[in-house]
């Protein structure tokens, strides 16, 4: 009968309706449900904030789970721990019995494990017949492997957040080094403006960025900040179009600099590579003369003014990602994917169902950007079937990408004219995943 699986607790502790709708969805598992306990360890210590629990709780939790024989958690072998106290607080690294009641109660509420007390309140097993195990009393890890699959789109949501808030704050800092420099190279040239409020204007953004930054009270900041830079750019380049080029040996000298094709390496070469047909045929104002005063030592101001040119290149639009890619929608929020947080989200879930380690993700992103990373995810799942080992795929990328040798068009144009020409039946499909290194490294 389904009223067998509800417990009452044991001595003084009261039985209420919000305990017993907790078990009721603690025990409804879905058929075939099981999930490696350590890796779903990881995924509750990645969603800790949502799930509203403690770093001594995780450690409980983790010295509960190593008292469960297999690795895969599964409702098919039970999923009742029974360990004494004086052993459980020796795994959760000497945890005094007080704090350990405590802790353990903060699992409870918070859903992830739940109690099975015996009659008489102690841990223990009644085996069967045959040697098995018949009834066990203890503390339940059922509630965890329900709620896995929340627990993993918290922990997506949460990687992803992270990376976009990491991404925010490199966009402020670049941006803030890149005010500071143009007003001090326009102050040196004597160019007209009033640079004096600009810069108090800086200063007062500055103040207002809190020692909290969160994705709500980041933005409207960096914003202000991408305004005023733009507005700095357009005041030099008026300036650079009213003095007459070539005046003095100075700017032929940077235009010379400027020319050099290896100049722009530190401009993104995959976003070079697929907006190589939208450029102009007449070569860019800003990368082929510029101020003399905005160059610093060593040719610093050129590097500087090549990054804030490479800024400008829009990534891919996000429609033609999923064109190329469209397997990584089953897997975003809800079945659907409608902007780049949610490609995010879907990416963390895939790398995770793929076995890429976080390390090897986390370089990714660091090196490519979290969106280009979570695109090259998404194509690296488009072709699974013909890459042995995802992993280190994506760091071969993420190594040719440092080395500013990995282009992104390609690989969105690669699995574009395969997808268009295979639509119409599957005639002789060639090594897909040669041909993606082949264009990645292009």
């Amino acid at each position: 009968m389904e009223s067998e699986a509800v417990t009452t607790p044991f001595g003084r502790r009261p039985m209420s309706l919000a305990m017993l709708l907790k078990q009721r969805r603690g025990e409804a598992i879905a058929a075939g449900t099981t999930r490696n306990k350590w890796k779903l360890f990881r995924s509750v210590c990645e969603a800790r904030a949502g799930l509203d629990v403690t770093d001594r709780a995780l450690t409980v939790l983790d010295a509960l789970l190593s008292f469960y024989p297999e690795d895969e958690l599964s409702s098919e072998r039970g999923l009742v721990v029974f360990p004494s106290n004086a052993q459980l607080s020796l795994r959760a690294r000497g945890m005094a019995a007080a704090t350990l009641r405590r802790h353990l109660a903060v699992l409870v509420e918070a859903g992830l494990i739940s109690r099975k007390d015996s009659p008489n309140g102690k841990r223990y097993i009644r085996r069967n017949r045959e040697g098995g195990i018949g009834e066990a009393y203890g503390f339940s890890l059922a509630p965890l492997l329900a709620r896995a699959a929340e627990i993993e789109a918290i922990a997506a949501r949460i990687a992803a957040d992270r990376q976009m808030l990491r991404g925010m704050k490199e966009r402020l800092t670049i941006c803030r080094r890149d005010i500071v420099k143009l007003v001090s190279a326009a102050i040196e040239e004597a160019i007209p403006g009033d640079w004096e409020h600009v810069t108090s204007m800086l200063h007062a953004l500055l103040q207002r960025i809190p020692k909290a930054a969160t994705l709500e009270n980041l933005p409207p900041i960096l914003e202000e900040l991408e305004t005023i830079r733009l507005g700095i750019i357009n005041a030099l380049d008026l300036q650079e179009k009213v003095q007459p080029a070539g005046t003095n040996e100075s700017q032929i000298e940077h235009h010379i600099q400027n020319s050099n094709p290896e100049s722009t390496s530190e401009s993104e070469p995959g976003l070079e590579t697929g907006l190589e047909g939208n450029r102009d045929p007449e070569p860019r104002p800003e990368l082929e003369r510029r101020e003399p005063g905005m160059a610093g030592k060593d040719g610093e101001g050129s590097r500087a003014s090549v990054r804030t040119n490479a800024r400008k290149l829009k990534s891919f639009p996000l429609g033609m990602v999923l064109q190329a890619c469209p397997d990584i929608v089953d897997y975003g929020p809800g079945g659907m994917i409608a902007s780049w947080r949610d490609l995010m989200m879907a990416a963390v879930v895939v790398r995770s169902m793929l076995g890429v380690s976080p390390s090897a993700y986390e370089e990714a992103a660091s090196v490519m950007g979290p969106e280009t990373a979570a695109t090259v995810m998404a194509c690296i799942l488009q072709r699974a079937g013909h890459i042995n080992s995802a992993g280190g795929y994506l760091r071969d990328l993420t190594q040719r990408a440092h080395r500013s040798e990995f282009a992104l068009g390609p690989m969105l144009i690669a699995l574009l004219r395969t997808k268009d020409r295979f639509s119409d039946g599957p005639a002789h499909r060639p090594e897909v995943g040669t041909d993606l290194v082949q264009a990645a490294s292009r």
